[in-house]
């Protein structure tokens, strides 16, 4: 839980807190996050949508964890992003990549990095979206994602040490790719069977 090494408590706001000269936090918000397409920015959408698909948007996000979401029954999910077209001027499109490297963790309850590397999270999902017509680009459009899930395990077992992978790669591992609505399904069947069970 954020806060609980005896730092700051972050609570839900509403966007309506003021601000200097009449603005509130929404207005920030718009000039912070509106281009949707640039890459730290529709990562954070990503792992939205994910929340959203598997009912795990009550808290807030955390950003030192060592996973992306956590799902009501402790399920821990890693979201990855990767995109054809990007928000600045490109030759050609990009080919798709996914970070899928070890990582060092961090403990929320001592405040500190553990200095083993591994992958931290029960599930993947990888997001990939795939539109690739620049006048129609939209992230807010559903149809134009598609998510892979796979299970961690199948990562370990196969990629070892390996820090990306792309969609062959990812096919190949027996990545299933679902829709929005079948992510939370898709994610279950993943997961450790200790995992399953109903919350």
């Amino acid at each position: 839980m954020a806060g609980s090494a005896g730092g700051y408590e972050p609570r839900r706001v509403t966007g309506k807190e003021p601000l200097p000269k009449g603005a509130t936090l929404s207005d920030f918000w718009r000039w912070m996050g509106s281009d949707l397409v640039l890459n730290t920015t529709r990562g954070a959408l990503a792992e939205y949508l994910v929340a959203l698909a598997v009912d795990a948007v009550d808290g807030l996000q955390e950003g030192w964890a060592s996973y992306d979401i956590r799902m009501r029954d402790g399920t821990a999910i890693e979201v990855k992003t990767s995109a054809y077209l990007q928000s600045w001027p490109q030759k050609k499109k990009t080919t798709p990549k996914f970070d899928v490297g070890r990582k060092a963790g961090w403990d929320a309850e001592t405040g500190e990095y553990v200095d083993e590397k591994r992958r931290w999270s029960d599930v993947y999902v990888f997001c990939l979206h795939h539109h690739d017509d620049m006048a129609t680009l939209d992230p807010l459009v559903l149809a134009q994602w598609t998510f892979f899930v796979l299970s961690r395990t199948v990562l370990d077992a196969r990629l070892g040490e390996q820090k990306s992978i792309g969609l062959n790669g990812l096919k190949e591992l027996g990545a299933k790719e679902v829709p929005f609505e079948g992510i939370a399904d898709a994610v279950r069947q993943a997961a450790p069977s200790k995992r399953r069970r109903v919350s």
